[in-house]
């Protein structure tokens, strides 16, 4: 798949960039690109391939899950404008 100036002129549109035909044409360039990779990486035979959380054998040290702070909030609320019932309120931004 290769996109062409038009294309790429509306996908800017949408995603509400203004380009200039010359960014225009070195975007078709890189978009492109990708998706030649994007094929190459599809053309791949992946039968019989198994899902892997991780590419090493390595296993992660787990440490204990314990609570290690202290519960801060009156100390943080203390300083806020204004709060209720253990939360922030926020003047309104959106009518």
């Amino acid at each position: 798949m290769s996109l062409s100036t038009t294309d790429v002129s509306r996908i800017a549109g949408l995603a509400r960039l203004r380009m200039n035909e010359a960014e225009i044409i070195a975007a078709q360039g890189q978009l492109n690109g990708i998706f030649g990779l994007i094929e190459a990486m599809q053309a791949v035979d992946t039968q019989g391939v198994l899902p892997m959380a991780h590419p090493q054998e390595a296993s992660l040290r787990l440490r204990p899950d314990a609570v290690t702070e202290t519960d801060r909030r009156a100390a943080y609320q203390a300083v806020a404008p204004a709060v209720e019932k253990g939360l922030y309120l926020v003047p309104k931004v959106i009518e």
